[in-house]
């Protein structure tokens, strides 16, 4: 939209191929996509197919599902640190310029480790290597990624992806930018309803990755950090169709088909990006 490129997450819950999401990404007017990332991920097809379409592949997704193990020693540490490692390598060989990662996944601890940190370091010291950004998302564990970047200061490797969702429910609609805005070199733009217990135990299932203007989100808010901050990245969008367990707020979204389901997220960007485009004018 104007000279705001918008960006777009492939998922699984599209219910058809990559390549078949990443056209329609195009058709409908997305500037650019993101991926997960997989030790069978095809990156070269993918990288080959937004050559093709004249889009920007803007990022891959790091697993997560060994976050919390990157705290640990011995194997398990080990395992997290390769699989980074081929994450930001296999970015390099496609020229992704960007590895979104998770400093951490769980609830109950809250106790970063030095440990923890010399296994980030030898990821950054490979990511400064092949010359690919690190963002740290913000999710649960807000300790840890507090560390990271701590540790990480003056790496221009190591930045930070801000997720407006995990912001409201994760991190208890504190200002992140306020804090990381300096870093930000990356987001994952979605709504949510904040935390849903009312005694304020949050959980997994409060992440519902909604529409923008579908929940609680201050969208020209929103425009206005980014703006203070000076980003100049694709604004990118991470959303789920289908409602997380025992939860039903995605659900009206999974009743539509895929195309117009796109289409209304589409739509939806876009208002994000006038509000962002009107902040930058104004300066």
């Amino acid at each position: 939209m104007w000279n705001v490129k918008l960006c777009l997450g492939t998922s699984d819950e599209f219910d058809c191929s990559v390549e078949e999401q990443i056209r329609l990404f195009h058709k409908i007017g997305f500037d650019a996509f993101f991926t997960d990332w997989f030790p069978q991920a095809d990156l070269a097809g993918w990288r080959a197919l937004a050559d093709q379409l004249g889009m920007e592949y803007q990022s891959v997704h790091a697993p997560f599902g060994r976050a919390a193990d990157l705290w640990k020693t011995g194997e398990e540490a080990q395992a997290a640190v390769d699989e980074l490692i081929a994450c930001l390598r296999d970015c390099a060989k496609y020229s992704i310029p960007i590895m979104v990662m998770h400093a951490f996944i769980g609830f109950e601890d809250h106790t970063p480790t030095q440990a923890g940190i010399e296994n980030f370091q030898k990821v950054a010291e490979e990511a400064n290597k092949l010359g690919v950004k690190i963002a740290l998302e913000n999710t649960e564990g807000e300790e840890y990624l507090a560390a990271l970047l701590e540790c990480s200061k003056g790496d221009p490797c190591v930045g930070f992806c801000l997720d407006t969702g995990h912001e409201m429910c994760y991190n208890h609609s504190q200002d992140l930018l306020a804090l990381y805005g300096d870093r930000l070199i990356g987001t994952h733009i979605n709504d949510n309803l904040g935390i849903r217990d009312f005694g304020g135990e949050i959980t997994w299932r409060d992440d519902l990755h909604l529409l923008p203007f579908d929940g609680i989100g201050n969208w020209e808010g929103l425009a206005r950090r980014l703006a203070r901050h000076g980003y100049e990245g694709c604004l990118t969008f991470e959303l789920c169709k289908k409602s997380k367990p025992d939860r039903h707020e995605n659900d009206g979204y999974d009743r539509m088909p895929l195309e117009e389901y796109l289409t209304e997220a589409y739509k939806r960007a876009c208002r994000v990006a006038a509000f962002y485009r009107r902040e930058i004018r104004q300066g």
